[in-house]
């Protein structure tokens, strides 16, 4: 069995998740426009730029889920699926999944995007499994924290090692063929764990890395 890892934010999509869910809600004017429209892209650049406070990110991120009921939470996410995540999914990467799916690969699907947003984004691509930041949840509603480690930078690599063993699979470095398709310098750490490692579209820093490494490269656009 070989193992086929996918990052979602710029590598399966053409853009990025959490982004667009903050801009989604400040066009239907769940949150205040500007000072959230500045936080949000202030946090997107510390992404790139690979300076990222995760924790602060997340409180920014979960406190909307937190003050709504979560059926309006859904209504607005199957709009949010239609509207803007559907037109960044491009025919090259439902391929290139789909490949790995009917190659009988285990795949799954690493964000560091919560997975209220994500998990109906994995499914449409045909990934059962999703290994994404888990909003904590009291009373059937959501918390402003995240429960457990945030799935991010070496968080990736530990809870895709979690991930695993709780299927009863080898341990990550175990597999004779691996592969982690990304295309952020957040995600050297797993990268350097598969035996196959690919940038996708990848940042300048990434690519430099790439390049010296040897590594693959491709374009899913």
């Amino acid at each position: 069995m070989n193992l086929a890892l996918f990052d979602l934010d710029g590598t399966l999509l053409s853009g990025d998740s959490d982004y667009s869910w903050a801009q989604f809600l400040i066009a239907r004017g769940v949150v205040e426009g500007a000072h959230y429209a500045a936080e949000n892209q202030r946090f997107f650049d510390a992404y790139k730029a690979g300076t990222l406070d995760i924790h602060a990110f997340l409180d920014f991120q979960l406190a909307p889920l937190a003050a709504h009921p979560l059926a309006t939470l859904e209504a607005w996410r199957a709009d949010f699926m239609r509207e803007m995540i559907l037109p960044m999914i491009t025919d090259k990467a439902r391929e290139l999944v789909q490949r790995h799916l009917s190659g009988a690969d285990l795949c799954a699907v690493v964000t560091a995007t919560n997975s209220f947003v994500t998990a109906p984004i994995a499914r449409e691509f045909g990934v059962a499994n999703l290994i994404a930041t888990e909003p904590e949840m009291r009373g059937g509603a959501f918390t402003c924290r995240a429960s457990g480690l945030p799935c991010f930078r070496e968080g990736k690599v530990e809870r895709v090692e979690a991930w695993l063993a709780a299927q009863h699979a080898p341990e990550l470095k175990a597999f004779g063929t691996s592969w982690f398709y990304s295309d952020s310098r957040n995600d050297l750490p797993l990268l350097e764990c598969v035996t196959d490692p690919v940038v996708v579209a990848p940042d300048d820093t990434l690519r430099t890395i790439a390049l010296a490494r040897g590594w693959a490269e491709m374009s899913l656009r």
